[in-house]
């Protein structure tokens, strides 16, 4: 009996010996010492597999991680400027294999990282200080992705999302610009006043030639014939009122008068 338990302890640790944990998060790639090196065909899952004692697992981290670089590149006009940027990536998962043969585990210094400072150095020298300080920093942003991910895709690594985290430039450079940008924004709302003022002004000419164009028509269609019989027709209202006692018929124009008690 004694015997039975010693067989089983030794193949128990035989077995844990053998046995490799793939945790959460996780995946694998074997290689076979005697058969060939890197299995390229399969990538491990997590879980537990039993590796022959010859044979070596290697766990690589596949859920997305973050490089971060803090660099100095220069602009277009070839002043220096410090620039933050995070990269989002993780290998892929059914690549694990080549990228386990062809870069290796340190594959976050070989390949993500450089390729992060190579399209930031590349597309920040494309634009100027006062671009990058003010209106392009999302366009920025947008084209270290892409540059970064177009390297990346051919080392398999997958590129998730690339953050500018952070651009300092000198603080007399930060300065001249910031002042530059408020000329602008007072120039414009100067430009602004000046066109309200301008438009308004349309407008009230506007409305005054309509009224004077108004008042030509009315002139031109009162008639002296039209005049004398809205003035028999005023004279006519009046002799009904009740404080109008005599009416005398003919004046120089040929218009009724009416005489009040007064």
């Amino acid at each position: 009996m004694d015997r039975f338990r010693c067989i089983g302890f030794v193949l128990l640790i035989v077995i844990l010996n053998m046995s490799v944990t793939i945790h959460g998060g996780q995946a694998g790639v074997l290689f076979r010492t005697f058969s060939g090196g890197i299995d390229l065909n399969t990538t491990f899952g997590e879980g537990f597999h039993v590796v022959a004692p010859w044979n070596d697992m290697v766990v690589y981290e596949v859920r997305q991680q973050e490089a971060k670089e803090s660099m100095a590149v220069l602009s277009s006009n070839g002043l220096e400027i410090s620039v933050d940027v995070s990269g989002w990536f993780q290998p892929l998962y059914l690549k694990l294999p080549e990228l386990h043969k062809e870069k290796g585990k340190d594959y976050l210094d070989r390949v993500v990282r450089p390729s992060i400072r190579s399209a930031t150095r590349s597309v920040i020298g494309r634009y100027t200080p006062e671009e990058i300080y003010s209106s392009k920093r999302d366009v920025i942003q947008a084209e270290i992705f892409v540059e970064t991910k177009r390297i990346l895709d051919k080392q398999y690594v997958q590129l998730n999302e690339v953050l500018v985290r952070d651009i300092m430039l000198p603080a007399t450079l930060k300065t001249a610009i910031e002042n530059k940008l408020k000329q602008e924004q007072e120039a414009l709302e100067y430009e602004f006043r000046l066109s309200k003022a301008q438009k308004e002004a349309e407008r009230q000419l506007i409305v005054a030639e309509g009224k004077a164009r108004a008042n030509r028509i009315l002139s031109a269609s009162l008639t002296e014939l039209i005049l004398r019989e809205k003035g028999i027709e005023a004279t006519l209202e009046l002799a009904k009122s009740p404080n109008s006692k005599v009416i005398v018929v003919g004046n120089k124009d040929g218009m009724p008068l009416i005489l009040g008690n007064q």
